[in-house]
């Protein structure tokens, strides 16, 4: 039990990551759409989270400094500060998403239009951002987000061939929806996978988590364990997809689409074990969020920041996390549709995914924070190639997304 509470960070992380509304979206309109045809993308965007988040992991524990704090020291103010305005965008947007998936959840469980829950949601997680203990909030919705395995057994219930979910995998194919919806699909799902403000949150959760050089093996499970437990998550979500919807050639548009392949495995049960798994992890994704947009404005401008700081030593820091949630309510009564702001989102995400991710493997290099615990060559190569990836789906994004009507 203590190995698996160790690595409750990890495992929020991830689900922050993999399995927030991003990707209960993207992964299950990817299995609908194109069967497993983009299991691929998952793969690579486990090696490279991985990759980065052990990096940064590593900055943590050895530099005992959040990332973003060492950004602005490294890089120089202004380069940091196009990354902080770019970063907190996208990041309160995804908040204003995760909070519109915890309102369709409960309007999932309860029928009541999800616009009348944005405000309780969003009371919510403000009062567990302040008022729960960082380890207490990792612990309890990191492992209550791992409902969403329900998705993972349902395949055993489903009538599912394994062979044809296998040479979907393996062949690539349109699935007569045209290359250029392939790619946009293939974009956004590894956007929600590497969604920007994972590193931030798991960085700067390590120093919140008081990690120390003499930690390093514990940040690595953190890594090691939970995003891969993300990745097949999200696999899981795109399989059911691809079982239930594929065949028939059905495009997913709402979230209680997302769950019917549960309720067809297990009747009633199913659904309630969805919408508590929707819920688990869109409320630990807002949290995340939330904290990722306090702690980038915080370490940029040198604040006293942290939960394991009194808000009142932490004044500014707590104000940016009403103010981040604040405007992520006002997003939402709007009226934009949650799944539409969702891949809204997974778009500006993959522009900025540069800004995020190459100031961290310069810093991970960097003998100043890290001494002799730099890079090795692996870890770079790994990282070089995986920023390609990166830039590649950054460039391509707006393209894609104009010139398929947003994957349409």
């Amino acid at each position: 039990m203590r190995k698996l509470l160790a690595v409750t960070l990890g495992v929020l992380s991830a689900i922050g990551g993999f399995v927030d509304i991003g990707d209960l979206v993207a992964a299950s309109q990817a299995g609908a759409r194109f069967g497993m045809a983009h299991a691929w993308v998952l793969l690579v965007g486990v090696l490279g989270i991985c990759a980065y988040a052990e990096m940064a992991g590593r900055i943590a524990a050895v530099s005992g400094r959040a990332v973003f704090d060492l950004v602005r020291e490294r890089l120089g103010p202004r380069l940091a500060l196009l990354n902080l305005v770019a970063s907190y965008l996208v990041t309160v947007i995804t908040l204003a998403a995760e909070l519109g998936g915890v309102a369709l959840a409960l309007q999932l469980a309860s029928g009541v239009s999800y616009l009348l829950w944005v405000p309780v949601a969003a009371l919510a997680v403000w009062l567990v951002l302040w008022r729960m203990r960082f380890e207490l909030m990792e612990r309890v919705f990191g492992l209550a987000g791992l409902a969403l395995l329900v998705f993972a057994v349902a395949l055993f219930a489903l009538p599912t061939d394994w062979g044809r979910l296998g040479q979907q995998a393996l062949l690539v194919s349109t699935a007569g929806h045209g290359w250029g919806a392939y790619w946009f699909v293939a974009v956004a799902l590894f956007a929600s996978t590497v969604s920007p403000y994972e590193v931030f949150f798991f960085s700067s959760g390590g120093v919140e988590e008081n990690w120390s050089a003499a930690d390093l093996a514990d940040a690595r499970s953190n890594v090691l364990i939970g995003f891969p437990v993300g990745g097949f998550l999200a696999l899981s979500l795109i399989a059911t997809a691809a079982v239930v919807y594929h065949p028939g050639g059905t495009s997913l548009q709402t979230l209680d689409q997302v769950a019917r392949p549960v309720v067809l495995a297990f009747g009633g049960v199913g659904l309630v074990v969805a919408v508590l798994a929707f819920f688990a992890v869109t409320f630990g994704a807002a949290l995340e969020t939330g904290l990722s947009a306090a702690y980038a404005a915080a370490q940029y401008f040198g604040w006293q920041w942290g939960k394991r700081v009194s808000p009142r030593e932490a004044a500014r820091f707590h104000s940016v996390l009403l103010v981040s949630v604040l405007a992520g309510v006002l997003l939402l009564m709007t009226t934009i549709d949650p799944v539409a702001l969702t891949e809204y989102m997974l778009v500006l995400s993959a522009v900025v995914l540069p800004l995020t991710y190459l100031p961290i493997l310069v810093v991970a290099n960097d003998r100043t924070y890290l001494g002799d615990r730099v890079n090795g060559r692996w870890n770079n190569l790994l990282g070089a190639v995986f920023l390609l990836f990166i830039v590649a789906a950054s460039v391509a994004a707006i393209p894609l997304a104009i010139v398929t009507g947003m994957g349409r």
